[in-house]
């Protein structure tokens, strides 16, 4: 008996040791060609990086997501890098990383396992998704966005123009989607997966804090200006009941960066406060 006792737990050993995890990065809304550098950068890319066995087995996804999530420029493209990842670097332990709305864009997938071929192959090595900032519950500036306002011009940077990906983001679009479409809110049923949400509270922009010039102090300025019309707890773009209203919150930044700093929408996608250690040291775990 403990021959046989040893024997199942050296295979379950072995079957551990060599099991490959491998780290997706999806950006948010926007037609990305060259994310690494453009949405997340270097410094977060290789942060993040430091967390796998093998620094390989990361992909940094580049897609069209100005379009509906269930898009196949948007969707479509994501499940087509995933799979072409899992099979080339033979994964099979998937976390993958999402800033904004590409939380929904995994939402989708997650929830809806026959609408395309790939997406059970994805799920069945999918461990957990950590979701930065998600617009689960949509933005009241996606609704300011396509009325016309001036939120328009000011949030270009970051948000885009009148797109279908905005559009999907207003807040009432996204309680129908969440009520009909889509799995992990309330009321709603589980996601397969661990579906957990990093949560910005608040917007730095002071000329004199040092907080504030962490991915640029034009964005946090931007931020500032844009968390006027959000409720008093958002990153200057999601509001934290938005940010949480799917699966479970992991955390609120304050919790858990250096210094208890706060991330706003855009320090959320970069190497600041050591957002990106807490990622990879997430990873090892």
């Amino acid at each position: 008996m403990r021959n046989t006792i040893g024997v199942l737990l050296f295979a379950v050993a072995a079957a551990t040791a060599h099991a490959a995890t491998g780290v997706a990065l999806v950006h948010g809304t926007g037609n990305q060609t060259d994310a690494y550098n453009d949405y997340w950068q270097a410094s977060m890319v290789e942060g993040v990086r430091n967390g796998l066995v093998d620094r390989n087995n990361l992909l940094v996804v580049n897609c069209d997501f100005n379009q509906y999530m269930w898009d196949n420029r948007a969707a479509g493209c994501l499940a087509a890098q995933l799979t072409s990842f899992i099979q080339n670097r033979n994964i099979d332990r998937l976390i993958v990383i999402t800033h904004s709305n590409g939380g929904n864009i995994m939402r989708w997938i997650l929830s809806n396992p026959t609408y395309d071929a790939r997406y059970p192959g994805i799920i069945k090595r999918l461990v957990k998704v950590d979701a930065i900032a998600p617009s689960s519950a949509g933005t009241p500036l996606a609704d300011a966005v396509i009325a016309g306002n001036v939120f328009e011009t000011s949030l270009g940077w970051l948000l885009g123009y009148k797109s279908d990906a905005v559009r999907q983001q207003q807040v009432g679009w996204m309680a129908t989607y969440n009520q009909q479409y889509l799995l992990g809110t309330a009321g709603r049923p589980a996601l397969p997966v661990p579906f957990r949400d990093v949560v910005g509270t608040d917007v730095v922009s002071a000329i004199w804090s040092s907080q504030a010039y962490c991915g640029g102090y034009s964005q946090s300025v931007g931020l500032e200006i844009t968390q006027n019309w959000l409720s008093s707890c958002s990153d200057g773009f999601i509001e934290c009941s938005s940010a949480s209203a799917a699966g479970t919150v992991w955390f609120r930044d304050t919790q858990r960066t250096s210094g208890g700093a706060v991330l706003n929408h855009n320090q959320s996608r970069r190497a600041c406060f050591g957002l990106e250690s807490i990622l990879a040291n997430d990873i090892k775990g």
